[in-house]
């Protein structure tokens, strides 16, 4: 008989768990983390176990076999995620008008946004607000 799904005394995963993890993640070569440099793709959040697609800034990077792995502890050490996957994905490949304005402005650069900017978010056990 299996055991069933822990569940988090403090509510469900958010979205806003999983991106402040990320957060934490920084590319070794750019002093700017990986969500900042739009290098995830999607968020999925189903109770207590977390998705996310994210690609490199290139098929080269001399990270590639390591940082999907950081990101998979980062978003275990959330407090009620009992299992995360990371899916590394090249299409579409990684631009530099994928970063935050912030990120842009931290690197002094000036590369105009596009509105494929930012990818969406899935949480399909979103916390009611209010």
């Amino acid at each position: 008989m299996s055991n069933p799904p822990q569940t988090n005394p403090a509510g469900p995963v958010t979205e806003e768990q999983v991106v402040e993890a990320l957060r934490t993640v920084y590319d070794p070569e750019i002093p700017v983390s990986i969500y900042d440099l739009g290098m995830i793709y999607n968020i999925q959040v189903e109770d207590s176990v977390v998705h996310v697609r994210m690609t490199l800034t290139t098929p080269a990077c001399p990270v590639a076999g390591s940082l999907p792995g950081e990101v998979e502890t980062r978003i275990k050490a959330i407090e009620g995620v009992n299992d995360a996957t990371v899916e590394l994905v090249w299409d579409p490949p990684w631009t530099p008008e994928m970063m935050s304005e912030a990120a842009k402005l931290q690197l002094n650069m000036d590369i105009p946004s596009t509105p494929t900017q930012r990818p969406s978010f899935v949480n399909l056990n979103p916390r009611p607000r209010g």
